[in-house]
């Protein structure tokens, strides 16, 4: 590929009021503290995207306050490639800021051929975690995750994996994700025997997908264990962008994890109504979505991804409209019900 000037450092100055534009949470009763709203890397900063859009959206989130990006080993498309290409924007923009970042990978889901290349075995974990410390040039993740329950792996030996990578220097905490309540609480009671507690849950939760409510944060808050919710927007959903049908450039018609076959007339129909209590807010309403799931503070942060630095600044402009009173809650959860769209159902 030829080179290309505008995808190279530019000298990256941090804003200096980068720490007076967003709060942050306390994680469980852990001594980190993570924004309200963290930036996930899920989508938009593989190799199908320009380098010098991911390089914008990482520099103004981190202007913003923004200190915790959140990736995983086959993020992408192909897989690998938004470790790869978080780790050229952090050693080309973001080496002075290291200590200052909270960045967090996962493994469990497939990342390579054969079978030691998903679920949770110490083996795939283990190796999985070498691999994204080579392309994201680090020496330790502040956080790492077992992605997914493994039914057929021993719990010990997940968790096993998980204390060897603290212990080893090559993380400084450790979280699960898409955990029931039952294997969440077996799960930190192993690490809490092993000597590294379980700091963080990172589940699915939205206003269409409101598992977490039945037992797993009271769980969590009881054993002072924080959680960070990805697809609060329902993956995408809970926007304007469905309330009139699909649209053709819809991630629906792209088949990125998300089906058309959820968009439908009663999920279209709640949406509708929402997006109306929002207007009445003076609020879009994915910043309503946001601003619902930090609603209970047992919610640390809000993992959401962004396509655009627009798009990013709207959805922390969300944390300018937090407050609801008793009828506001009353009439959003008469829309705010199960839509099916819970597409990582977590284990027991």
């Amino acid at each position: 590929m030829p080179y290309d000037a505008r995808l190279g450092p530019t000298r990256y100055v941090a804003s200096g009021e980068r720490y007076e534009q967003i709060y942050y949470r306390r994680c469980g009763r852990s001594g980190l503290e993570l924004p309200a709203i963290s930036l996930g890397l899920w989508q938009n900063f593989g190799d199908d995207r320009p380098l010098e859009n991911s390089r914008r959206m990482l520099r103004r989130a981190f202007d913003l306050g923004i200190t915790h990006f959140d990736l995983a080993n086959n993020y992408g498309p192909p897989y690998g490639s938004a470790e790869s290409n978080f780790g050229r924007i952090l050693d080309e923009d973001f080496r002075p800021y290291r200590d200052e970042l909270v960045i967090s990978t996962k493994a469990g889901y497939d990342m390579w051929p054969g079978p030691y290349g998903e679920f949770g075995s110490r083996k795939y974990l283990l190796a999985s975690l070498e691999q994204s410390l080579r392309r994201m040039r680090l020496d330790h993740v502040d956080i790492f995750y077992s992605h997914r329950f493994d039914p057929a792996t021993p719990l010990e030996e997940t968790m096993g994996a998980l204390d060897t990578a603290v212990r080893s220097g090559k993380a400084r905490y450790v979280g699960i994700s898409s955990y029931g309540p039952k294997t969440t609480e077996r799960a930190a009671d192993i690490l809490r025997a092993l000597g590294t507690p379980l700091l963080i849950h990172q589940p699915s939760y939205s206003m269409l997908n409101r598992w977490i409510e039945h037992e797993l944060l009271e769980m969590l808050e009881r054993d002072g264990i924080g959680a960070i919710v990805f697809s609060p927007l329902a993956q995408g959903l809970l926007t304007d962008r469905y309330l009139e049908g699909v649209e053709e450039d819809s991630r629906v018609r792209r088949g990125h994890y998300f089906s058309e076959e959820l968009v439908t007339r009663e999920n279209v129909d709640r949406v509708r109504a929402l997006n109306e209590i929002a207007r009445r807010r003076g609020q879009t309403l994915a910043q309503l979505a946001i601003a619902w799931a930090l609603r209970d503070e047992r919610v640390t942060s809000v993992l959401l991804g962004a396509s655009r630095v627009e798009q990013l600044e709207q959805n922390v402009a969300a944390l300018g409209r937090l407050d609801f009173d008793a009828h506001v809650v009353e009439e959003i959860d008469r829309y705010a019900e199960e839509g099916g769209i819970n597409l990582w159902q977590p284990s027991p």
